[in-house]
């Protein structure tokens, strides 16, 4: 296997079999063959042979080809067996139903996934407690003692805890959410985000009042202008990172099964949508991997769309199984799940594929092969859920689903409710050796901390080339070290430096654009960091929350660099 060091080193510390004495006691070609036989042994349920598909799915994860979220290489084939990373919990306006969340949401952490909450069904503080005559305290008390909890549990050290937080913007305590986290102590194991609903962006552009609804009583108790709610939001992202925005009204057009429920809340990093009780499975195909070389005199590599169609199919099928071959935390999740059988196949090394191509990342040739990829990966990945489906059965709310047509039902049903989800993909990108999800590099060297291990990287592509072209020189790699990016620096022919942009160096927009392309082709959400300069102003914070809703994303964060919380919950910690 071709693992670099840091993904060896991410490895040891997090994924690898311990034994009591907390030594490594599993080789990584163990651990893929411990996932490989766990998701595999699902297929005897559809009498199929599996040994022969726990090889298929060895190869692909050991090529690196694909990985599955993190939780299913931690626990698959261990006694605890949790292999879904993305959870919603319901919180009802009841003590019962608050804690009952709280116990079944421990459970989730300690056992690798990440949970996503809605308080938006709480009345708002001061509102009457009939049975007691006395006075409730409002969601923002309730989320302190859900982060105090996770700050206890943190996930049995193997990952931090990590929860998302959403309330309506029309909930009476929208306000205080929205600020709460300005100060830093506050909520530190929860991204937050708003329900932002079309009602209120409409009063966002007329410049008017909207109004705020008890959800105890279903009735009007005061009303806002939108411009100045808006502005809140602007300052309190502009300030730590939080609140995102969570679009719910267009996340709720698109909700594969209304007939079930409404949407309320994601997971932690935004990219899942998920009805009260429900899980995902998730993983990502490595498309740095999937190239070969170019037919064409200029260019030495291409896009091999044959393997790439393979890998869908495959990585369908493992998905698939790994909803069988899950052992539930709580038993009303494990009935949502096998009843909309949702999986979210994403992928990683979108950057590095571009750097491959010679293709820069903020460009619109960029922009239009991130709609081609990601629609050719939607449609393998819905005819292969049918092709399942005429095998396995639809999923079990399929009739009444958005699916229940006669096209889908000559195809033979769907398997799955969702097949596609785009993840941050922290530590797998790591393992994977490529760069995160669909983001940009953030630089060409640096060094960051995951789970208390240093790990120096520059991008071997850059080295590659800069060795192949003769500008390689160690001052020059200290150089870079120290900036992080190439502007500036002389030695690096203007090419190198145009394919090897970062992050900081990318306006708002065509971050935005990046998550938009994406998102058209994507079932449930995209996870992008929309990367703003510590310079940026407030204003910037808006017009990138104004496109965002526009170009069709279902939620954006912000995260301008070097703002007071530090950091966001890091993609590497939570999927």
């Amino acid at each position: 296997m071709q693992l670099t060091e840091n993904a060896l080193k991410v490895l040891r510390t997090r994924y690898l079999l311990k034994n009591e004495k907390g030594e490594v006691v599993e080789s990584p070609e163990e651990m893929f063959r411990r996932v490989a036989r766990a998701i595999a042994s699902s297929e005897s349920l559809y009498g199929e042979d599996p040994l022969e598909w726990e090889e298929r799915f060895y190869k692909v994860m050991t090529d690196l080809l694909f990985l599955p979220n993190t939780p299913t290489l931690i626990n698959a084939g261990k006694e605890i067996g949790q292999l879904a990373a993305c959870f919603v919990l319901p919180v009802d306006d009841s003590m019962k139903s608050i804690f009952d969340s709280l116990k079944n949401a421990a459970l989730i952490l300690q056992s690798g996934g990440g949970t996503g909450f809605s308080f938006s069904r709480l009345r708002p503080r001061s509102d009457i407690v009939k049975s007691t005559g006395g006075i409730a305290s409002g969601p923002v008390s309730f989320m302190r003692i859900y982060n105090t909890a996770t700050e206890v549990i943190k996930q049995g050290g193997a990952r931090r805890g990590a929860n998302m937080g959403i309330l309506r913007v029309d909930h009476p305590d929208i306000l205080e959410f929205i600020r709460i986290k300005r100060q830093e102590e506050e909520l530190s194991n929860f991204n937050i985000s708003v329900a932002i609903t079309d009602r209120f962006m409409q009063a966002l552009r007329d410049d008017t009042e909207y109004e705020l609804i008890n959800p105890r009583s279903r009735r009007v108790t005061g009303r806002l202008r939108a411009r100045e709610v808006f502005d809140e939001i602007v300052e309190s992202a502009w300030e730590t990172g939080d609140p995102g925005l969570v679009f719910i009204d267009r996340i709720n057009r698109d909700n594969p099964t209304p007939h079930i429920g409404e949407i309320e809340s994601t997971n932690p990093c935004g990219e899942q949508p998920l009805l009260p009780y429900e899980a995902c499975v998730l993983g990502s195909i490595n498309l740095s991997r999937v190239l070969k070389e170019g037919s064409h005199a200029l260019h030495r590599y291409e896009i091999d769309w044959e393997l790439l169609s393979s890998l869908v199919r495959l990585a369908v099928r493992f998905l698939d199984d790994a909803i069988d071959a899950n052992k539930y935390p709580v038993p009303e999740i494990e009935r949502m799940h096998k009843g909309n059988r949702k999986i979210g196949l994403g992928v990683m090394g979108w950057a590095d594929l571009l750097i491959r191509l010679g293709i820069r990342y903020n460009s619109k040739r960029a922009f239009r092969l991130a709609r081609e990829v990601m629609g050719f990966i939607r449609n393998r990945a819905r005819e292969a859920s049918s092709e399942l489906a005429r095998k396995r059965g639809s999923f079990p709310n399929f009739e009444g689903s958005v699916y229940d047509t006669p096209e889908y039902r000559s195809r033979g049903g769907l398997r799955n409710a969702t097949t596609t989800t785009i993840a941050p993909t922290g530590t797998l990108s790591i393992i994977a050796g490529c760069s995160s999800g669909i983001e940009p590099l953030f630089a060409i060297a640096y060094k960051r901390l995951v789970l208390d291990t240093e790990l120096y990287e520059i991008h071997p592509y850059f080295l590659e080339i800069a060795r192949k072209r003769g500008f390689y020189s160690p001052e020059l790699i200290q150089r870079i070290n120290r900036k992080g990016n190439l502007r500036g620096i002389k030695e690096v022919p203007g090419d190198v430096k145009r394919v090897f942009v970062t992050a900081l160096e990318i306006p708002p927009e065509d971050h935005i654009e990046m998550q938009a392309a994406f998102q058209e082709f994507t079932d449930n959400a995209v996870s992008k960091t929309i990367n703003l300069k510590n310079r940026a102003t407030r204003e910037d914070v808006a017009r990138a929350f104004l496109l965002a809703y526009e170009k069709g994303c279902k939620g954006i964060t912000v995260f301008r660099y070097g703002s007071k919380r530090g950091t966001l919950i890091k993609a590497e910690e939570v999927v």
